[in-house]
């Protein structure tokens, strides 16, 4: 008797397990992609930030979910991310959206508006001032989607090989500067070079550029820019923050289940956590050692900040009229700004200044 019990409810917990292991294989499905990114290896602070991504994706799904991360030039070149995911290639890419100004200039935003916000404003506007959900309305255009992910912090004005003493100074100046900012260089009278990470060095030597931007001192003392360009400006006023974006193909994105999609998101946002704080932390001695290596440390001059600030509100009010895209985003992220300068003002900056003056006197 009590082996026929025994036997029978053997039977059930078989019959249950046989009919929960399927279940658990269509909600939990083995899913593979491929991540191609517009940063070369070297920068295990921006592509390590594909692999961390990578990696945690992994683990909150079992590893059913594996994506498998690809350097600039492994699949696509660094600045044709975006396409290699709109037209399918690939399933996501990590790449700044400000790229890809060229085919739309509201791109910048999901990256760096040139005087816009920092990283902290700039990370608050995207995820509850709206941000995200005008971008992702552009980036619909190009059947993808966009999740912010690592951001550098508020990035250097880059390595000059001559000093920049005024305005003058950048008449027909060869200048490798990302993104949108190139048009207010040309404004300016400069000459803007769009060049991937991994390329910007040699350009640099041969001289087939004058200067060139790429992050900060962490990123840049590992691309050599010292043995080739002394002067070291700041700030990169271009890029108060150098936000980072995940962008999936929407048609992949539609498909995953739910908790894969919720996966990808808070990978995302763990990424950035990863990649600012790693950035904080690097850039400090980083700017000792570029500074015993040779870097001559130097503020643009203000007429230089001040012209460069005229010529980008010239060109912003001038697309508000043209790109709906472009105002739609201008008009949600200055008043925001107005807003978080007030109270950084009050808070942040007070702070900081109070900080700045006591380790003087330490």
């Amino acid at each position: 008797m009590e082996r026929r019990k025994f036997l029978t409810a053997g039977g059930l917990g078989l019959a249950a397990s046989a009919v929960a292991a399927p279940a658990v294989a269509q909600s939990m499905p083995e899913v593979r992609w491929r991540l191609a990114a517009s940063w070369p290896k070297a920068l295990d602070t921006l592509y390590g930030g594909c692999e961390y991504f990578c990696k945690r994706v992994a683990e909150v799904t079992d590893n059913r979910f594996q994506i498998q991360p690809f350097a600039a030039g492994e699949i696509v070149p660094g600045l044709q991310v975006l396409d290699a995911v709109s037209n399918g290639t690939v399933e996501i890419g990590n790449t700044a959206l400000y790229y890809y100004w060229g085919k739309n200039p509201a791109f910048t935003f999901g990256t760096s508006l040139p005087f816009g916000l920092n990283t902290r404003a700039h990370i608050s506007w995207l995820l509850f001032g709206g941000g995200t959900e005008l971008l992702n309305d552009l980036l619909k255009e190009y059947n993808a989607i966009g999740i912010p992910t690592g951001s550098t912090g508020a990035q250097m004005g880059g390595w000059f090989r001559k000093e920049i003493k005024s305005m003058d100074d950048f008449k027909g100046l060869k200048f490798r500067v990302g993104g949108f900012a190139g048009t207010i260089i040309a404004k300016v009278g400069g000459v803007p070079q769009q060049i991937a990470g991994g390329d910007i060095y040699p350009a640099l030597e041969k001289g087939t550029i004058d200067a060139a931007e790429w992050v900060g001192p962490y990123d840049d003392e590992k691309l050599g820019f010292v043995k080739v360009a002394k002067y070291y400006y700041y700030p990169g006023w271009w890029e108060g923050t150098g936000q980072g974006h995940n962008v999936i193909n929407l048609e992949k994105w539609n498909a995953l289940p739910k908790h894969y999609q919720a996966a990808i998101e808070t990978a995302s946002r763990d990424t950035f956590t990863w990649v600012t704080g790693k950035y904080d932390y690097v850039n400090p001695p980083a700017l000792k050692r570029l500074l015993v290596a040779g870097a001559i440390l130097k503020p643009f001059p203000q007429e230089v900040l001040e012209a460069c600030y005229g010529a980008a509100n010239e060109i912003y009010a001038d697309l508000s009229k043209t790109n709906p895209h472009f105002n739609k985003m201008y008009a949600s992220l200055s008043a925001f700004r107005n807003e978080s300068l007030a109270w950084m003002q009050v808070a942040e900056l007070s702070y900081d200044s109070f900080m700045m003056r006591m380790r003087t006197r330490t």
